[in-house]
């Protein structure tokens, strides 16, 4: 699962690219269209008020630029960026040591923030409504309890599972946003901006075409692009044309709507070997020989969002769609 190539989970492929194409306003964003209006006044209103920005909360699928657009938001502000994530915090004192570091107006940015430790977290509330650090001195009757006022400062908190953020963390943050999958259109006008960035000549068709592939994610879209010019370079003149494009992605093995091998065999599975369905989890884990929960978790959310799977509680069932995409005559009585 880690080195599938068409996942929208972040590999390490992507670090080395995804810095120098990532945006540094919101002029330059692509997409997102609401969540950058609300973003623009909420930020124009905290500036010329002089105050810290409202504690914002980014939520949606991976790879939608949830980093990105926290990257624009401190840029935006003219504010110190500081990074980390919730898996990295792993005691209350880490945290108390990163927010007495604050600077005033500072932006700190905790991806996943849905990993953190339930008393990290409770460091985090006073911090958050009242820019204050709660701790005990001393032990047993003597114990006393004290309040360490800390920079007004900025929480960005990034979460692929909103579901999962207790009530009074979520209940903290002044702003939330959810970033949508991307239209072809979109990712296009994305992929036409990072191969200016990259130096890569490339068609609008085979842009665009790309885009068609990529599942409305824009990390999946650089990532294509980053391979169809290797494609290009060595089996066409480096330009990136169409045809080349067909021929990279055909290698690949990513079809037109962005399904790779993993996904057809799932629905291949279904279909084929039970029948259309319902067939349990584990079931069709130990058919396609891939994890259970890599299966519930990575493979079957694009594939519901398509429409070609339903979850039932008898398992799996493949939809009418599943069958055209596959060239399958549809059974009409099941």
């Amino acid at each position: 699962m880690e080195d599938r190539f068409i996942t929208s989970s972040k590999n390490w492929t992507d670090a080395e690219i995804e810095n120098s194409l990532r945006p540094t306003a919101l002029s330059q964003y692509v997409g997102q269209e609401k969540v950058k209006e609300s973003l623009k006044v909420y930020i124009q209103a905290a500036k010329s008020r002089k105050d810290a920005l409202d504690h914002v909360l980014l939520y949606g699928p991976p790879g939608l630029g949830k980093t990105t657009l926290a990257h624009i938001i401190a840029n935006e502000l003219g504010s110190q960026f500081k990074v980390t994530s919730g898996p990295a915090i792993e005691h209350a004192a880490d945290l108390a040591a990163i927010l007495t570091n604050l600077g005033k107006d500072d932006v700190l940015f905790i991806d996943e923030i849905h990993r953190l430790n339930k008393s990290v977290e409770e460091i985090l509330y006073p911090a958050m409504e009242d820019f204050a650090l709660d701790f005990i001195v001393g032990k047993g009757p003597s114990a006393k309890n004290m309040r360490l006022k800390i920079q007004p400062f900025t929480l960005i908190g990034a979460t692929t599972k909103a579901g999962m953020l207790t009530g009074p963390l979520r209940d903290r943050f002044g702003v939330i946003c959810r970033l949508e999958l991307y239209e072809p259109q979109e990712l296009q006008e994305i992929i036409k901006r990072s191969a200016g960035i990259l130096n890569i000549d490339i068609d609008p068709q085979a842009s665009l075409d790309i885009a068609k592939r990529s599942r409305g994610t824009p990390r999946i879209a650089n990532r294509l692009l980053k391979r169809v010019r290797d494609y290009a370079e060595v089996l066409g003149s480096g330009r990136i044309t169409k045809e080349i494009t067909d021929q990279a992605l055909a290698k690949m093995e990513i079809d037109e709507l962005g399904l790779d091998f993993i996904d057809r065999k799932i629905l291949d599975s279904i279909i084929l070997k039970f029948g259309g369905g319902p067939v349990g989890l584990e079931t069709l884990s130990a058919t396609i020989c891939e994890d259970a929960g890599s299966i519930e978790d990575v493979y079957e959310p694009y594939l519901l969002q398509l429409g070609f799977i339903a979850r039932t509680p008898r398992g799996r069932v493949a939809l009418e769609n599943a069958y055209k995409h596959l060239g399958l005559p549809y059974p009409e009585v099941k």
